[in-house]
C-alpha cells in the first residue's frame, strides 16, 4: 500500500513538469530572420533627353501630269511602278497643232531674219521692224507652250503611282493623266510637343525606324520648323528630310522618328530597384544604409531607358540600392547583403 501510494506522488509530479515545459515553449517568440537582398550602386552620367514620335513616310513632292488642254493621246512611255528620271519624256499627245505650228515659226524665223538684215541697212523703219519682232516672238512663245503641252516630261525624278488614260483615249482634263512621287528623298511631319518646341532646331538629328524593315534605322535632318501651334493636339509641326538613297522608304510607311533634345547629368538606376507605392503611383528605392539597414527613399524617374531608369530628383551618385529581395524590406530593417 506505502509501494502505491509513492508511484502515484511520482507520476503526478512527472506530469506537472511535462505540462510546464510544454507551456513554456508553447509561448516562445520564434527568432527574426534578417532578409537577404542584393544591391547595386547608381552611378550619375550624361543621359540623352529624347522622344519618339509617330508619324508617316510622305513623298518630298507630288506632281500631277497633264496638258493644259483637251487631245488625243498619241503615246504612253511608262506604266505605273516606273522610276522615271528629271525631265524623261513619259507620253505624247496629238501632233497636228503642233505641227502646223512648227511650220508657221520656221517661216516666221526667216522672214524676222530677212527684216533684221534690212533694218540694219535702213531699208525699213525702226517701228515697222520691232512689230514684227513683237509677232515673232509671241508665236514662238506659242510653240513652245504648245510643245510643252504636246510632249510630256516628268519635273522631277519618282515613280508614277497613277495613270487614268490609255494610249488613244481623248484626254478630257477631268484627271491628271500622271502622277509622280518623289522618295529621293522622302520627309515626316513629327507633331513635337510645344513643351519640347524650343530645343529643336533646323539641322538636328533625328533617327527613323518603320515597321516594314524591321531592325533597320534611317538617318534624317530637321528641314524646317512650321510657326503654328495645334490648338486641338499641342504639338509643333516640324519637317524631317530623309535621303532615302536606296529608295527603302515608301510614302505611306508608318515610322517612329526620335528626336534628340541633348544630354543631362542624372543619376542611373536598373528598372527592378524602382518599387511602386500601391494606391499612389509614387517610385521609391531601398538605400543600404553604413550599418546595413535600408532607407525608404521617394524618387523621381525620368525616362525609362533600356532596362534602366533616369532619376532626376531623391537619389545620390553612389548611393547602393536595393535590386532583389525588396518584398519583405521596412524602413530601416537590417539586412544581409549577399552580393557584397
Amino acid at each position: 500500500m506505502k509501494y502505491r501510494f509513492i508511484l502515484i506522488a511520482a507520476l503526478a509530479l512527472a506530469a506537472v513538469s511535462c505540462g510546464s515545459n510544454n507551456s513554456k515553449s508553447a509561448g516562445a517568440a520564434p527568432a527574426a530572420t534578417t532578409p537577404n537582398v542584393e544591391v547595386t550602386t547608381a552611378v550619375a552620367r550624361e543621359v540623352p533627353q529624347e522622344n519618339t514620335y509617330s508619324s508617316t513616310v510622305m513623298a518630298y513632292a507630288v506632281n500631277n501630269i497633264m496638258p493644259q488642254q483637251g487631245s488625243r493621246i498619241r503615246k504612253i512611255n511608262v506604266e505605273v511602278g516606273d522610276y522615271v528620271q528629271q525631265g524623261q519624256i513619259l507620253a505624247e499627245m496629238d501632233r497636228m497643232q503642233l505641227e502646223q505650228l512648227e511650220l508657221q515659226v520656221q517661216n516666221d524665223e526667216q522672214e524676222y531674219e530677212r527684216l533684221k538684215s534690212l533694218y540694219a541697212e535702213g531699208g525699213i523703219s525702226q517701228s515697222d521692224f520691232e512689230t514684227a519682232e513683237l509677232g515673232y516672238k509671241v508665236r514662238r512663245t506659242n510653240y513652245e507652250n504648245i510643245k510643252e503641252n504636246t510632249v510630256l516630261r516628268s519635273p522631277i525624278s519618282g515613280f508614277i503611282t497613277v495613270r487614268n488614260f490609255d494610249r488613244g483615249d481623248m484626254f478630257s482634263m477631268s484627271a491628271p493623266l500622271f502622277v509622280v512621287h518623289q522618295v529621293v528623298p522622302v520627309k515626316l511631319l513629327v507633331g513635337i510637343s510645344e513643351s519640347e518646341y524650343t530645343k529643336v532646331k533646323k539641322g538636328d538629328t533625328v533617327q527613323i525606324t518603320v515597321d516594314a524593315i524591321p531592325g533597320r534605322v534611317f538617318t534624317g535632318k530637321v528641314e524646317r520648323l512650321y510657326p503654328i501651334v495645334d490648338s486641338a493636339t499641342h504639338t509643333i509641326k516640324v519637317e524631317v528630310n530623309v535621303p532615302n538613297k536606296d529608295k527603302a522608304l515608301l510614302p505611306g510607311m508608318y515610322a517612329r522618328a526620335t528626336v534628340n533634345f541633348g544630354n543631362q547629368h542624372h543619376v542611373v538606376v536598373p528598372d527592378q530597384a524602382l518599387v511602386r507605392m500601391e494606391g499612389t503611383g509614387q517610385r521609391f528605392v531601398y538605400v543600404l544604409n553604413a550599418d546595413n539597414t535600408v532607407s525608404f527613399v521617394p524618387v523621381t524617374p525620368g525616362r525609362h531607358i533600356g532596362s534602366e531608369y533616369e532619376i532626376l530628383e531623391g537619389l545620390a551618385d553612389g548611393a547602393k540600392v536595393v535590386v532583389k529581395g525588396q518584398s519583405t524590406l521596412k524602413d530601416g530593417i537590417s539586412v544581409n547583403v549577399l552580393n557584397k
